[in-house]
């Protein structure tokens, strides 16, 4: 056995030893598509010689500097081409090395504003039931994974509760319209602020479309805005969690820009870097930034390897390839194209409750059956059977259970790179097929 520490510490997962492109290679030879790239990660493929580059040329002149010295170029120019035209007012960039990390810059951020502003008394975020937003103790309590959060839950703080997602599948009630639903979750987190009372709530907290958790859930038309309106009605911040939906994901390089509202925080990760360097980040708006920097003048944070140099390299080096390549409309074709694919496979299948996403980020809901919606047997661990019948067809995926309560429900994520082609695509969805069939007979 492995002296590494695994997920499953069970089983030794395979040797990864080559990427390019879509495709992963492993130790005994077996190839297989990076059909979610990881986890939403890998969003330009593996070996882009342009990110190559970029990163060999760092390399050459500079690994790292403190920031307590130094800034860097490429942290500079990083922050620059994210905020430098201020989209939706975001103004500043602040970065870390995972999602994890820039959730909890964005929760002390958050508490320092209203420290600075003279409102010391707000010390409660409000969050949403069955939402990931990292693993660190901070950005554990504010996630709503009941999975996640049992063994730990006697140490999560109690400044974070949680209200219901908009998962309008299971949740919307057969005589509710998606206006009269909207409106009950923005009564319900009206109801969470009166019982915290509206002037002690610092922000509310949610993924512009949930990743893992619950399985690429965008919300319904109008949803975002009746939160907007909630926290502004009682001078409360709005953080977007966008570490997986965001940088191009669903076909704009930021979520919200589908939503009609712009938050006050956002939280980035995964397509920032797409997997060629650790980094997580934070894009805040000018109020924020202004507040620290009149009142006490720093941020009261930091860590070890925030703005690495190689880092940032590679982050810009990604974002530059998007923009010079289209990627984001070629996200849009390919998510279309994606979404006509499955839909054609698997819409009717009697197993298959629904089918959702955005851009390149899709996921199928598995059912015992389709008309009732009841779930599989939690012991059958139907998303895992999915994932495995997968990988024998050469196809990578990304499997959860505890969809809905953190016990039951399954899922299956598909997440290809924003480089994917229409015969990819093809080849992605009848692999895919292939597996969920296999797995459900």
């Amino acid at each position: 056995m492995s002296h590494l520490v695994h997920r499953n510490l069970n089983v030794d997962p395979p040797i990864a030893v080559f990427g390019q492109g879509i495709w992963l290679r492993e130790a005994s030879g077996h190839e297989v598509i990076d059909g979610s790239g990881g986890a939403a990660v890998a969003c330009l493929g593996h070996g882009n010689p342009h990110v190559l580059d970029a990163m060999r040329a760092q390399l050459e002149k500079l690994t790292y500097a403190h920031t307590a010295l130094f800034s860097c170029e490429s942290a500079e120019k990083l922050a620059d081409k994210l905020v430098g035209h201020k989209p939706g007012g975001l103004s500043h960039a602040y970065f870390v090395s995972s999602g994890s990390e820039g959730m909890e810059a964005a929760i002390k951020m958050a508490r320092q504003y209203f420290v600075e502003i003279g409102q010391p008394q707000r010390q409660h975020y409000i969050a949403r039931k069955q939402s990931y937003h990292g693993n660190t103790l901070g950005a554990l309590s504010a996630g709503g994974n009941a999975m996640r959060r049992k063994p730990y839950a006697p140490i999560l703080s109690p400044a974070f509760s949680h209200v219901s997602a908009c998962y309008a599948y299971r949740d919307r009630a057969d005589h509710e319209s998606d206006a009269d639903y909207v409106q009950r979750l923005a009564d319900e987190l009206e109801a969470e602020f009166q019982r915290l009372g509206p002037q002690n709530v610092i922000a509310f907290c949610a993924e512009t479309v949930v990743g893992a958790t619950l399985g690429c859930v965008a919300a319904l038309p109008g949803y975002f805005p009746a939160m907007r309106a909630v926290c502004d009605r009682h001078g409360a911040l709005l953080i977007l969690d966008e570490v997986m939906s965001g940088m191009g994901r669903c076909g704009t390089m930021h979520s919200w820009e589908q939503e009609g509202i712009v938050p006050d925080i956002q939280v980035i990760a995964k397509g920032l870097g797409g997997g060629y360097q650790p980094i997580g980040g934070i894009l805040a708006q000018e109020k924020v930034i202004a507040a620290i920097r009149d009142g006490s003048g720093g941020f009261m944070h930091g860590h070890t390897y925030q703005a690495h140099p190689m880092a940032c390299a590679a982050a810009l080096a990604v974002q530059e390839v998007i923009e010079k390549e289209n990627l984001l409309g070629n996200v849009q074709a390919m998510g279309a194209l994606l979404e006509q694919r499955l839909t054609e496979r698997l819409g009717n299948h009697r197993h298959i409750g629904d089918i959702r996403g955005r851009g390149l980020f899709w996921a199928i809901e598995l059912v015992q059956d389709r008309g009732s919606k009841a779930v599989f047997d939690p012991k059958l661990k139907m998303n895992e059977r999915v994932r495995k019948e997968a990988y024998a067809r050469g196809l990578g995926c990304y499997p959860m259970g505890g969809t809905i309560d953190g016990l039951q429900g399954d899922h299956v994520i598909l997440a290809p790179p924003y480089t994917v082609t229409a015969a990819e695509v093809d080849m992605i969805a009848e692999r895919f097929g292939d597996a969920v069939e296999a797995a459900l007979a």
